[in-house]
């Protein structure tokens, strides 16, 4: 917080400035810009925004974004403590929080985005309503939906119709609009109304270069489909229509064709029957044809030089064209009994053409006003049965207007500032001495700018600026602007914020019967007299009302219930525009008072719409206007911060031993003491019953540099005792996962040594030994330990085998083993399962038939050749290299070897002896002799 209140980065709260200045207030309010999305007061009812086009506006709708999407962080948007977090920077959403606290507290409150055109107000309002619908109904009830999706669709609407492109800004409010929304005892919207002021509806047949009509226009040519665009007899060129017809190309942010079918859903959600949408766009595009009337005089008879253009006026309005046309060049007057019809002149049918023009467009926007407010107004409420019914006002109005040309328009909206501006000082000021006095602080009396004067300037009873106007709209006979100003000049002509050229001669500024300057508390502005009186009166002719009630079409005949009245009838005279306007004013400040009040000022940097240049004279005149260094100067007229014994303590109790962590003091206000004491700030505080009080911001800013001095060693100790115990935390849960891994291994070892222990238990009694028993699967850890269980096992099996062979057929075996390790993968069949005898021919094992003639031959041999022993004998096959095969005999003795036909009783066909041979074995056991 240091950081952020330093110079280099600006203070965000402007009552902790070391001088309360305008260069002060602008170099600060340039740092702001550069640096930080909102700022202004932390403690009061108040923030400061910039407009969308400056890059801090931006950062608004991006720390709005996770509550306008159903972040689970909006669960404690409503708690003790985050959202009204102490010595947080200020910001919209702690505004509407606030807000949104309060009319649950007080059933009473409101917010008022306030500035000048373009700086941003509409989309704060926006912003407030997309927030109000993200925190409410957490239980999703459907009613509650409802309302809330019309609640935001509404804004869609209301912007179509009531909104235009200016110089200042492509989406400027050119009406005003108060919206109360009606809360159930649980904080959810159940309902609301709308009240809408002063459209420009002079806009709708002119505007001034560079500018657009309402947006309902170009939307529905762009954005309209052929067959919607067919049926009124309409085109896509703008140019076509002289009522928006626009000299050269008009650059606007807007997508027409995007925004029609938003506004068409939009109408769709709020609950417009489609006959009723389809009667908006017929009165839209009979505006845009009555635009293109043209009036001519033949003789004395004024006539309509297009008049097929009558015939679709007439087929858009459901009436008929010869009553269209005769509204059009003609006005029934009632002198006494008599009615006639009075011609129009070409000038006077060209008025009443636009008069009826703008009164259509006006009647049009009141209807879808009230529309909305038929569906969304609190029916039935019983606050015995349902509870409180809580309200939250939002005021959405136009802001102070200087032009080129200020007319009628420019003076109500600005006396509209002036109104407003007088309810902020009053209250800031009324909150200011209530909370001194609840806290029991002395009452400083403090100078201000009253702007009263200006007040009844404009609205005084027979004497202001209105009443004027409204008995030159009275007088008998032809009165015109001169006159009017002529009236101004004799009456208001000593008033110290009254001037005009008669008044100040030397004054070149100002035209000679056409302009007076008013010193608003914003600043001189000097407007025009031209069109003041046609526009007070609001004439329309009857005629025109007549034509519109007996219309077929129901929607239109609703707006025009006063067309009911007979010619002859006497009606009272009805109220002029500017009187209208002054009452309504007078009962939205009256209904403003009632409520808490908490404020958005708008800062529009430049009017290039660029985030970064800071065009210090405009900033400079809407700090003024927005009363911003007054509102600043009632904070520092005695202490310049303030704040609850419990959270002063929360944030700075460190910096004191006595207060850290925590105190054993009777109280919150003792330990503050102690604290402050223990600074040395004694002198520059004042001790309220629930509320200290610090005069000078040097004190706050010291605060703040000893609490960011402790708090680097604080974070480091809980970073120390928080590694700790992650440190430890990571040793239990390794040491208890080691644990488990040791026992777990245990467990599945003595599980497969039981296994095994079980299924080899009576291996003793098998017939094989076990050797048809399947092995249990064991753990990877008994791999190994399973290999040498294999092999103990087979080991032990041999050993019980070889015990139960008799002795003396051990050589035979020992024989067959060593051939077995000899043959092992070479030979299928090594005869292992017979005996071996050697001298297989008179064993009889090998072809036994023969074995008789062998034996005699065998033992003549043995007298012959005097040998002791037979080695071996078989039958084999010889295969002579054509490969033929004959059947032969090998005898070996240890003296020869010799060849023998079997086929002839077992002749000697060739002796070798012994040691003329060198043996080789074959796979099948075969001799090749070598000799």
């Amino acid at each position: 917080m240091a950081e952020q209140e330093s110079l280099e980065f600006g203070k965000a709260d402007f009552v902790l400035l070391d001088a309360v200045s305008m260069p002060e207030f602008l170099a600060n309010l340039r740092q702001l810009l550069q640096e930080k999305p909102m700022k202004n007061n932390n403690r009061t009812p108040l923030v400061v925004t910039y407009n969308p086009q400056a890059r801090p506006l931006q950062h608004i709708i991006k720390n709005l974004q996770p509550i306008l999407q159903d972040d689970p962080s909006l669960s404690q948007a409503l708690g003790d403590r985050p959202l009204l977090a102490f010595r947080q920077p200020p910001n919209l959403k702690r505004i509407l929080t606030s807000n949104y606290r309060s009319q649950s507290r007080n059933t009473k409150a409101g917010t008022q985005p306030c500035s000048e055109s373009g700086a941003g107000k509409t989309e704060a309002s926006k912003y407030i309503m997309k927030y109000i619908a993200a925190i409410t109904n957490p239980s999703q009830r459907a009613e509650v939906e409802r309302v809330k999706n019309i609640l935001l669709k509404s804004n869609c609407v209301l912007e179509a119709f009531g909104n235009a492109r200016t110089n200042r800004n492509d989406n400027s409010s050119r009406f005003g609009k108060y919206m109360d929304i009606n809360f159930d005892f649980k904080g959810d919207p159940i309902g609301g109304h709308i009240n809408n002021y002063l459209l420009e509806k002079s806009r709708v047949i002119v505007q001034q270069p560079g500018e657009r009509s309402f947006h309902s226009f170009y939307q529905l040519l762009q954005g309209g489909s052929d067959q919607i665009l067919r049926s009124l007899h309409l085109q896509k060129d703008f140019s076509a229509y002289n009522y928006i017809r626009t000299r050269g190309q008009l650059k606007c942010s807007i997508n027409d064709g995007a925004e029609f079918k938003a506004v068409a859903d939009a109408m769709k959600v709020i609950g417009f029957k489609s006959e009723e949408i389809q009667t908006v766009y017929k009165i839209l595009a009979a505006i845009l044809h009555l635009g293109n009337l043209k009036f001519s005089v033949d003789g004395d008879t004024p006539v309509i030089e297009n008049g097929k253009v009558v015939s679709i006026i007439a087929d858009l309005l459901s009436t008929k064209s010869d009553m269209v046309e005769k509204a059009l060049l003609f006005r029934t007057v009632a002198t006494g009994r008599d009615v006639i019809d009075k011609q129009h002149t070409e000038q006077e049918a060209t008025y009443g053409r636009d008069a009826f023009a703008k009164a259509i467009y006006e009647r049009l926007f009141c209807w879808i006003v009230t529309r909305i407010n038929n569906v969304i107004e609190v029916k039935n409420y019983d606050t015995t049965i349902h509870g409180k019914n809580t309200v939250i006002g939002v005021l959405d109005i136009y802001g102070f207007e200087i032009f080129d040309n200020n007319s009628f328009e420019q003076f109500c909206i600005n006396y509209c500032n002036e109104k407003l501006q007088q309810l902020f000082i009053q209250l800031v000021l009324k909150q200011e001495q209530e909370e001194y006095q609840r806290e029991g602080i002395p009452w400083k009396h403090i100078d201000y700018f009253n702007n009263q004067i200006i007040v009844d300037l404009v609205e005084q009873q027979h004497k202001g600026i209105i009443a004027i106007l409204d008995d030159a709209c009275m007088n008998v006979g032809k009165v015109t602007d001169e006159m009017f100003l002529e009236a101004l000049n004799s009456k208001l002509g000593k008033h110290a914020h009254f001037s005009s050229r008669k008044l100040c001669a030397a004054d070149k500024i100002l035209e000679f019967d056409r302009d007076f300057r008013i010193k608003h508390y914003a600043g001189d502005v000097i407007y025009s007299v031209t069109g003041f009186i046609d526009k007070n009166k609001d004439t329309l002719f009857q005629d025109f009302k007549r034509l519109m009630y007996n219309s077929s079409n129901s929607v239109l005949k609703m707006m025009w219930p006063e067309g009911k009245l007979s010619i002859t009838e006497v009606t009272k005279r009805p109220l002029t525009a500017a009187t209208l306007f002054k009452n309504s004013m007078i009962a939205l400040v009256d209904n403003l008072a009632s409520k808490e009040p908490y404020y958005v000022r708008c800062i529009k940097p430049n009017d290039k719409k660029s985030s970064q240049l800071f065009d210090e004279q405009r900033c400079r005149h809407q700090v003024e206007y927005l009363g911003l260094l007054e509102n600043v100067r009632v904070r520092r007229a005695g202490f310049a911060y303030r704040q609850t014994y419990e959270k002063f303590l929360h944030r700075y109790k460190m910096v004191s031993e006595f207060t850290w962590p925590n105190h054993d003091l009777p109280s919150d206000k003792e330990a503050v003491k102690k604290l402050i004491e223990c600074c040395g700030f004694q002198n520059d505080v004042a001790y309220g019953k629930t509320k200290i009080f610090i005069r000078t911001p040097r004190t706050l800013f010291t605060l703040e540099e000893l609490h960011a001095k402790m708090l680097v060693g604080i974070v480091l100790f809980l970073q120390k005792v928080w590694r700790g115990t992650l440190a430890r935390l990571r040793y239990k849960r390794t040491r208890a996962a080691l644990t488990i891994i040791r026992h777990y291994r245990r467990y599945k070892v003595k599980s497969y040594i039981c296994e095994v222990s079980r299924r080899f238990h009576n291996v003793k009694s098998m017939k094989d030994y076990g050797k048809h028993v399947k092995w249990p699967i064991p753990p990877k850890v008994l791999c190994r330990f399973e290999e040498s269980l294999h092999a103990i096992y087979h080991r032990w099996r041999a050993n019980v085998l070889i015990k139960s062979i008799p002795p003396e057929d051990l050589p035979q075996l020992r024989a067959k083993v060593a051939a077995m390790e000899l043959l092992k993968g070479h030979r299928a069949d090594m005869g292992l399962q017979r005996a071996w005898e050697g001298n297989y021919i008179a064993s009889k094992q090998d072809n036994p038939q023969n074995t008789g003639s062998f034996i005699p031959v065998a033992n003549e041999l043995k007298k012959k050749d005097k040998y002791m022993n037979v080695l071996f004998s078989c039958h084999v096959r010889k295969v002579n290299r054509f490969s033929k095969v004959e059947d032969r005999a090998i005898f070996i003795t240890d003296r020869h070897l010799y060849k023998m036909d079997p086929m002839k009783h077992y002749k000697v066909m060739k002796t070798i002896p012994l040691y003329n041979l060198r043996i080789s074995m074959s796979l099948w056991i075969s001799l090749t002799l070598h000799v």
